[in-house]
């Protein structure tokens, strides 16, 4: 009894560091291939187009009625202690350092990071990648570097577009469903939201950027079993980012408030 389970716990810790580390190699890969050969730049621009241009809509929904919903919630809460005046300045915070960067990373794993791979997952079951070493072209830096270094790029000004759409659908409820003075709101955005609040958020959105797009190509390059296995990669791709946005969230929080 005792043997079986030593066995089995071996067994799974040698599967789980070996999974782990094909993981961290491939990022290594990525990064020694985007240091030491010339980036794609037109592939940079088109993933960057499909990543960001692409998921500009569902972003700018998100931010929108978060920022409405904040507000409203806000509202309950700072109701009950007198303090309306502060709505706008939780709203700006919450938007810039917190569900800005978060939502959109979630949204656009949902979307894009499915994608991405999707697609390199049927081109590695249709042979397609096989093709490409074949000719001696280096996958990498045609395949995965692009879309990793887009994804970078990108998703800082997409988060931007969802903070400031937070902002304004907070506002909006604020001044004409809430009917609260709009100079409180605007004010405290002024008087309390400082530039480090920004540039964190947007640290937070390039890492969540980083994060989908390297896991989205890592499950798309390993996949195996046919449609079947397309699938599957998709599934554990979405799951794998968020949780991964989600933990890093934490860290990138705790490291910036040290800062």
């Amino acid at each position: 009894m005792v043997t079986s389970y030593v066995r089995h716990l071996g067994h799974f810790t040698i599967y789980t560091c070996a999974k782990v580390g094909r993981f961290v190699l491939f990022l290594i890969e990525i990064v020694r291939t985007t240091c030491t050969t010339r980036p794609k730049i037109k592939k940079i621009f088109k993933q960057m187009f499909s990543i960001g241009v692409e998921s500009f809509n569902i972003t700018v929904l998100t931010g929108t009625f978060s920022g409405m919903v904040f507000a409203l919630q806000s509202y309950v809460g700072f109701q009950r202690v007198g303090g309306e005046q502060f709505i706008g300045t939780i709203v700006a915070l919450g938007m810039i350092r917190e569900l800005g960067p978060v939502l959109t990373g979630l949204m656009v794993t949902g979307r894009a990071g499915s994608a991405i791979t999707a697609e390199i997952g049927t081109m590695r079951i249709t042979e397609q990648i096989d093709a490409l070493e074949t000719l001696r072209i280096n996958v990498f830096q045609y395949l995965i570097a692009p879309r990793v270094i887009a994804g970078v790029i990108i998703f800082p000004f997409l988060t931007l577009f969802a903070m400031l759409t937070g902002i304004i659908g907070g506002y909006a409820v604020c001044v004409h469903v809430l009917m609260l003075s709009p100079e409180d709101y605007i004010n405290g955005i002024k008087n309390y939201v400082e530039m480090k609040d920004i540039i964190g958020g947007l640290v937070k959105a390039a890492t969540f950027g980083f994060i989908l797009t390297w896991v989205g190509t890592y499950k798309g390059y390993t996949t195996y079993g046919g449609a079947r296995g397309v699938g599957r990669s998709t599934t554990q791709s979405v799951v794998s980012s968020s949780v991964m946005i989600l933990m890093a969230n934490y860290f990138l929080t705790k490291i910036l408030e040290q800062l």
